[in-house]
């Protein structure tokens, strides 16, 4: 039992799911990234850390990148126009910190956002929870009574060296934290400043490496399978395409049988049905012109069977006029049978076609030369293509009485030129010359032994093989070129 066969999903249907995939595929990548890789916590300074600085002690920090120290006769920038938005910096403490007045003192330091002031509770809390570890649960009042800080002029470490801490409130102010990068500032006895500041963050950090590593990993993993599924939906596409050019090459190829989209099937399904009604209409056509010429046969036996009795000159002229026609029928009745015939394309050596053809012609006597060439393999029908050079070739020794040929490739098509030294055509007729029965001026007409259907069967041939026929003028002669795909 056959099982009916699944609908297929539109293309926009599977773009859609591409999409889909690749952002579930980074997501998940992101994720494993935060959950695997956290971001380093940002660095913390605590003030009396960033006093000792100031002061000229070491530059180091528990919790953070060393800090730099430098001297300068004015402020930076950034200390002359202060803090910007935010929580205020501690200033208060720095100077209680540093043993200097407030004036003496500036800092600035960048606006906190959410992870900071998430860090600053949780330091605030360790130092609590370490302060009571160390006896120092219940809240003394600070030195000297009152609530505030211990004045300005009085070092803050002298008040609680060798002793026990004054309050939770100055321990915590002494071991304020600032969060990320500050600048800060303490005027010196000559009047320069001395400013402190983090070092600067080397780039990229270990954690940018993990990061970028991680991310090209996930990319090497998602791209693959993203190319894949895009190759999965352009492929009918490209298959599509070399249908459609290999009706181009041959009229009689195989309908196409495409799966994929339901927009591929449904124009495969119009290109079948477009193929058959060209098929049946140039059968048609060929039939009716076939039967046309046949037909025509008759009467024309009866005008040779009349004229039996006329006078001499009478009789030759018409006879004459039949004979060609019987030859123009016969040309066509040829053609007709030639191109109903289907026939079986491969692989050829077009040089080797085309020496072929040269050595009939001179074997027969014509003046035929094959100039410097080299070999170039097309696909077609071996008959029709020997045909088409046939015919050029013959066409150049009646017109012209010699022939030089040369077979070359360029780029993606075989060339094979033709070239005579005979009267040649007018511009204007270059083009018309491949009407069927046309007739030039007296040096190409009929009176040669042509009947006017070298040249429109060698462009159809051509034509039917994905190649043309031209012809170009010269200054002396005529330039027959068939170009052709190369396979």
């Amino acid at each position: 039992m056959k099982l009916p066969a699944l609908p297929r999903a539109s293309i926009g249907v599977q773009l859609i799911l591409l999409v889909l995939a690749c952002l579930l595929a980074m997501h998940l990548a992101l994720f494993a990234i935060v959950g695997l890789f956290p971001p380093p916590r940002p660095p913390i300074y605590r003030v009396a850390e960033i006093a000792t600085a100031l002061n000229g002690g070491a530059l180091t920090a528990r919790d953070g990148r060393p800090m730099v120290r430098t001297v300068s006769a004015t402020l930076p920038k950034v200390l002359v126009e202060g803090p910007r938005g935010g929580r205020p910096p501690p200033l208060e403490a720095l100077a209680a910190a540093a043993g200097q007045p407030r004036e003496e003192v500036r800092i600035v330091q960048r606006r906190p956002g959410a992870l900071d002031r998430f860090l600053r509770e949780d330091v605030t809390a360790r130092m609590v929870i370490e302060h009571r570890r160390r006896g120092g649960g219940r809240r003394e009042p600070p030195p000297e009574g009152g609530d505030g800080p211990p004045p300005p002029h009085e070092p803050f470490e002298r008040r609680i060296d060798g002793r026990p801490p004054p309050g939770l409130r100055y321990l915590i102010m002494r071991e304020a934290p600032v969060i990320g990068d500050f600048h800060a500032a303490l005027r010196r006895p000559d009047g320069r400043w001395t400013i402190v500041r983090p070092s600067p963050e080397p780039f990229p950090t270990d954690w940018q490496r993990r990061m970028a590593l991680f991310v090209l990993a996930a990319f090497g993993v998602v791209a693959p399978a993203a190319f894949l599924f895009a190759r999965r939906i352009t492929a009918p596409l490209k298959r599509f395409s070399e249908a459609a050019e290999r009706l181009g090459r041959d009229p009689h190829a195989a309908p196409v049988a495409l799966s994929g989209p339901a927009e591929i099937g449904a124009a495969a399904d119009a290109f079948n049905n477009m193929q058959s009604r060209l098929r049946r209409y140039i059968d048609d056509r060929t039939a009716m012109v076939g039967a046309i010429s046949h037909d025509l046969r008759t009467p024309l036996a009866r005008i040779r069977f009349k004229m039996e009795g006329a006078a001499g000159g009478l009789k030759d002229t018409v006879l004459a006029d039949v004979a060609q026609m019987e030859q123009m029928i016969a040309g066509v009745l040829a053609f007709i049978r030639d191109e109903s015939t289907p026939r079986h394309r491969e692989k050829l050596d077009l040089l080797s076609l085309v020496e072929c053809v040269v050595d009939d012609a001179a074997l027969v006597g014509g003046d035929v030369e094959l100039l410097e060439s080299g070999p170039v393999q097309v696909e077609g029908d071996a008959v029709a293509l020997q045909r088409l050079f046939v015919n050029l070739v013959d066409n150049a020794l009646k017109h012209a009485g010699q022939a030089r040929i040369r077979v070359r490739r360029e780029d993606d098509q075989a060339v094979v030129e033709i070239t005579d030294e005979g009267p040649g055509l007018a511009p204007e007729d270059l083009e018309r010359a491949f009407q069927p029965f046309f007739r030039a001026d007296a040096s190409r007409n009929l009176d040669s032994g042509g009947i006017g259907l070298g040249l429109p069967i060698a462009r159809s041939t051509a034509r039917a093989h994905g190649g043309d026929v031209e012809l170009i003028g010269q200054a002396k002669g005529l330039k027959a070129r068939v170009t052709l795909p190369v396979a």
